[in-house]
């Protein structure tokens, strides 16, 4: 609860001041808030480099690729490394059809079937490291404004018992405390967008990355099926 000695000092409105002449229930509910903001900042920088890294790396990839490379050339220079996105799909591929070749396999449909559903499992995968934290993105944009509210809430039930005890509605003792209420919704508000524009954006690049990785995949099924017919 709110010290009515508190709300009668009108001339302390800093934000440092409004968050330690708050109730302790709002002091924590403006620090997770706090926190929640950062984590947020922290996973949007993080995924912007990520992507950005992601991209280049499958321009790389496709300039070698369709630059006429053999791809068992290809493949001996990549199995040995950490890949992702069409790197590791092809590395899948590839380690797929070597495999079936060294087994004797003989159903081009069975091979091709094979193949494919390795891809699909790499792409899964990779969609999953891709998108893996943007739900706490999501939660944030939901869930940041309600908290907020419930600490506004709080802190204007504790600003009303103090003026009660006070006995006086004069301005000057009401507005610091309603200020501090309102301080937890500003706060909501101030995670939570950032979170929702951010989770959108992220989670478009997310999925026309996952669309490049489909066509890439779609074409390279495509080649296989043909050397498939070719030694058949």
């Amino acid at each position: 609860m709110l010290d009515v000695t508190t709300l009668s000092s009108p001339g302390e409105v800093s934000i440092l001041s409004l968050f330690l002449q708050a109730h302790i229930i709002v002091k924590l509910v403006m620090l997770g808030l706090i926190l929640a903001s950062v984590w947020t900042w922290a996973i949007i920088f993080e995924k912007v480099f990520t992507y950005r890294r992601t991209r280049a790396q499958m321009d790389r990839f496709e300039k070698v690729f369709w630059s006429g490379h053999s791809l068992e050339e290809l493949y001996r220079s990549l199995q040995s490394r950490s890949n992702t996105a069409m790197a590791g799909l092809f590395v899948a591929a590839m380690r797929e059809w070597k495999r079936s070749h060294e087994t004797g396999a003989l159903s081009m449909m069975g091979v091709q079937s094979r193949i494919e559903k390795v891809m699909d499992v790499t792409m899964s995968r990779e969609a999953a490291r891709l998108e893996n934290r943007l739900l706490f993105l999501a939660t944030v944009g939901a869930a940041a404004p309600f908290i907020g509210l419930f600490g506004t809430v709080w802190g204007i039930m504790s600003s009303f018992q103090a003026i009660a005890a006070s006995e006086s509605t004069n301005l000057a003792v009401v507005a610091p405390g309603i200020a501090e209420a309102l301080f937890a919704t500003a706060l909501g508000l101030l995670a939570a967008i950032p979170a929702v524009i951010a989770y959108n954006k992220l989670s478009s690049d997310v999925a026309k990355i996952v669309m490049r990785m489909e066509g890439f995949a779609d074409e390279f099924s495509a080649i296989l099926s043909r050397q498939l017919e070719e030694r058949s």
